[in-house]
């Protein structure tokens, strides 16, 4: 049969290696299969008719688990290599079964059963088995848990648990005909596609585990991330033909760009392994100059440091063994011959891919890695139109929203917000006036108090006031240690116990511990952490974004997306209407698939929305790395209007997406854990507020004028276009305190409650005699002196190259870290 498409140039340094046990390993899997029921005559077993021993040799997963885990003993290798007989038997039997006949209610049932068999603390006696696949995750299980610690358990049990329930997601949109956007793909093929569970199993073969106190941060957290994308997307490029084409599948990122852009096949899989490489290379970044840093910063001790290296070699090994198996593997499309014998035209088969170094771009992976680390800043985005926005709910407005408009003036200068630190004054109060954070609130809480408003419009005059603060101090000097050490003192100011907290130093941590006071101390004792955690999280994630300037490193696309949602404060945003959830809705159904689509949509649909309203300010002025709209120029090859557009549709199937989990899959969540009537109201009201949420910053993103796109769209006032901000070294001054005229402090209410914004799609945002808005008084700019000016006492020193920050971190980390802590 004739291939869909060539297979692209794979990026991958890492050699191969074979394991010496593989002989062993493939008579020990045969056997453990025809004992377990998996292979053998239909009479003998229900699901054995799926493979013959035929279709067993042809896949030969002793191989696969050869080259993935090179430097296994025999016992290891053999238990390593049933689990994958059983998880490709299962997903081979789950399509006979459940896919093809589209049977989603005994589906259910028959996942559901399968958590018998991996108990966390086995009590009583276990569950008999009733057919080839339950039988061999009992015997694997067993065989598999005794020699590690509970929490390795804990995480291996969920992503198991992941890889199994998921499979409901692909059935659900085979049934739909429903191709699934990019950003939800790659987060739900983590999850069915089972690498994750994986690199937990990595852990077993290498013989460690990842100390428990930094395994669920963010370093580690990439690293098992990035290595699942890449297993993933190889084995979409390589299964296309297979899934696609013959099974109906619809989840294969090749398919899901090909649907979302309109590509066809062979751009589709080009584009496909641009993201694998991306994605590898995100690995590379990652364990290089945010693992060393991680493990000074928590003092881990010389055996956790190779425990944590072990298993990045693990990780590694993995990559470069699974492309060896997939290049082999009969269930797979194949590279043709000059594409594997490559220029020199070299040998091929096992142990030869030492031999097979093409020097092409997309072997050596150099232009994606120069794409990453050429962009020069403040470069001119050119003509650029803001698009069509997707924002299809009605805005409603507060009726007290001029009440707190005049709080916020009085709140700002109260903590400090438009006060002048050491002759600098990140905002003045005719520019606090115009952010206009109370029409924001208003719009997201259009029902709630005065009280519940007014914090609501101070959190959101804080989070902004911050995100301006921590670049203006700590970006320019590409202080990264002073940076950390900043967001860690600023824990202090949010004592659990509510109690007192230190003299506040500036207006972030002056007014972060009133808002903490007025906020926690109204909160049930056991909601702070949560609450906490989602401030905290905000607060980390900037240092990522100061990370990126100090490599001057374009993110990669993937790890943008979930890190922007952090550095975007999106949850802890929808957060502050629900501050006191109905404790009858059990507190497990937020951690549900359907859930976190329902906030990550939200989060997803309304950051992208700022990135294009924001990246002339953010790319020209500020000389921003972290923007969705540069980072796919750069990735694609696009120009700023191209990008621009491929972002608002990312975010407009994101919100589109938040509109059909809520449709088809709450009503079935509510069900499923069989909510009294009072919890169901109450679980609505909370998806009904993130609604808002998601309508009420749309607005606010469209109307004011922090975020007009300078020069190319007229003021709403004078129709006139507005001048340019200074840009270059030197020029943020002209930014963060422009000269004004005209301005009144607490401008006219942009329209009546009564009277709702327009919205809908295709809503541009743009002012129009419909909308009865009043605008904001107008900002005159200085013309720029395009020059690069150098600061008193020259440029800060850059740091030495990749890896070297740990070495000048550790020492002052850990003796300030304390300090600031206690």
């Amino acid at each position: 049969m004739k291939q869909p498409y060539k297979l692209p140039d794979f990026y991958m340094p890492y050699l191969a290696r074979l394991n010496p046990h593989l002989e062993s390993a493939r008579v020990h899997s045969k056997a453990w299969a025809y004992e377990m029921g998996i292979l053998g005559s239909k009479k003998e077993a229900r699901n054995s008719a799926v493979w013959d021993e035929r279709d067993f040799d042809a896949h030969d997963y002793a191989l696969l688990c050869a080259y993935t885990h090179p430097d296994a003993s025999g016992p290891e290798l053999d238990l390593i290599t049933d689990w994958y007989v059983w998880v490709f038997f299962f997903d081979d039997d789950f399509l006979e079964l459940f896919k093809r006949t589209k049977d989603m209610e005994n589906a259910k049932d028959y996942l559901i059963r399968l958590r018998a068999f991996m108990p966390i603390d086995p009590v009583g006696a276990p569950a008999v088995p009733k057919n080839p696949v339950e039988r061999a995750l009992l015997d694997l299980w067993n065989r598999t848990v005794p020699s590690k610690s509970r929490e390795w358990r804990v995480r291996f049990s969920e992503s198991t648990r992941n890889l199994l329930e998921e499979c409901v997601w692909e059935l659900a949109n085979i049934q739909e005909d429903r191709v699934a956007n990019p950003i939800e793909y790659i987060e739900m093929r983590r999850k069915v596609g089972g690498a994750p569970w994986s690199a937990d199993l990595v852990e077993h073969a290498v013989g460690v585990e990842v100390p428990a106190r930094v395994a669920a941060l963010r370093s580690m957290r990439v690293l098992k991330d990035a290595f699942a994308d890449g297993v993933h997307l190889r084995n979409d490029l390589f299964s296309y033909q297979r899934e696609v084409e013959d099974e109906g599948e619809k989840a294969n990122c090749v398919l899901v760009l090909q649907r979302f852009l309109n590509l066809d096949a062979q751009t589709a899989a080009n584009l496909t392994n641009d993201v694998l490489t991306s994605r590898l290379q995100q690995f590379e970044n990652t364990a290089l100059v945010e693992v060393p840093i991680l493990c000074a910063e928590y003092g881990l001790s010389p055996v956790e440091i190779q425990s944590v290296l072990l298993y990045v070699r693990g990780l590694q090994d993995w990559q470069s063994g699974g492309h060896e198996w997939h290049m082999r593997s009969s269930r797979y499309m194949k590279v043709e011959p000059e594409q594997e014998g490559g220029l020199l035209g070299g040998p091929t088969g096992i142990g030869t891919s030492a031999s097979r170094l093409i020097p092409s771009p997309g072997k050596l992976g150099i232009e994606r890695r120069l794409r990453s680390f050429a962009h020069v800043p403040h470069q001119s985005v050119g003509s650029i139109q803001r698009p069509e926005f997707y924002q299809p709910f009605p805005v409603r407005f507060h009726p007290q929203l001029e009440a707190s408009r005049q709080h916020a003036i009085e709140w700002g200068r109260q903590v400090g917000l438009t006060a002048s630190y050491g002759g600098m004054c990140v905002w003045d109060e005719p520019e606090l006036a115009e952010y206009d954070f109370a029409l924001c609130a208003a719009a997201c809480q259009p029902d709630c108090s005065l009280t519940a408003l007014n914090l609501t419009t101070d959190w959101f005059s804080w989070a902004t006031y911050a995100d301006d603060y921590y670049p203006l101090i700590f970006g320019r000097a590409r202080d990264l240690t002073g940076g950390k050490l900043y967001i860690a003192g600023l824990q202090a100011f949010m004592p659990l116990d509510c109690g007192a907290t230190p003299p506040p130093k500036d207006a972030v941590e002056c007014g972060l511990a009133d808002l903490w006071r007025r906020t926690a101390g109204a909160m049930p004792e056991s909601a702070r952490p949560g609450f906490r955690a989602l401030v905290q999280g905000m607060l980390d994630s900037w240092a990522w974004e100061l990370m990126n300037h100090v490599e001057n490193r374009v993110p990669d696309p993937v790890d943008y997306i979930e890190m922007r949602r952090l550095t975007f404060g999106a949850e802890f945003g929808m957060s502050l209407a629900q501050l006191n959830l109905d404790p009858t809705i059990p507190r497990e159904i937020f951690k549900t698939r359907t859930m976190r689509a329902i906030v990550n949509c939200a989060a997803d649909g309304i950051a992208l929305i700022n990135d294009i309203v924001s990246y002339r300010k953010e790319i020209e002025i500020e000389g921003e790395l972290n923007n969705c709209v540069l980072v796919v120029k750069q990735f694609m090859g696009l120009t700023s209007q191209q990008a621009i557009e491929i972002v608002r549709d990312i975010s407009a199937c994101r919100i589109k997406q938040f509109e059909h989990v809520r449709k088809s899959e709450l009503p079935t969540l509510i069900q499923q854990f069989e909510l009294s009537s009072k919890a169901s109201e109450s679980l609505l009201k909370y998806v009904e507020s993130i609604q808002n949420w998601i309508a009420g910053v749309a607005h606010w993103h469209f109307v004011i004028p922090r975020y007009i796109n300078l020069r190319e769209h007229p003021h709403p006032t004078t129709g006139q276009p507005i001048p340019s901000v200074p840009v270059g070294l030197g020029s943020f001054g002209a930014r963060i305190h422009p000269q004004r005229t005209g301005h009144t402090a607490s401008p006219s209410s942009p329209q009546p409650a009564s009277q709702p914004a327009p919205s809908g799609a295709g809503f541009s945002g743009q002012f129009t005699s419909g909308a009865k808005i009043t605008p904001r008084k107008e900002v005159i700019y200085d013309e720029p002196a395009r020059q690069m000016s150098i600061p008193e006492g020259g440029l800060p020193k850059p740091p030495g190259g990749l890896g070297t920050d740990a070495v000048r971190f550790a020492s002052r980390l850990r003796k300030e870290q304390d300090s600031v802590t206690k």
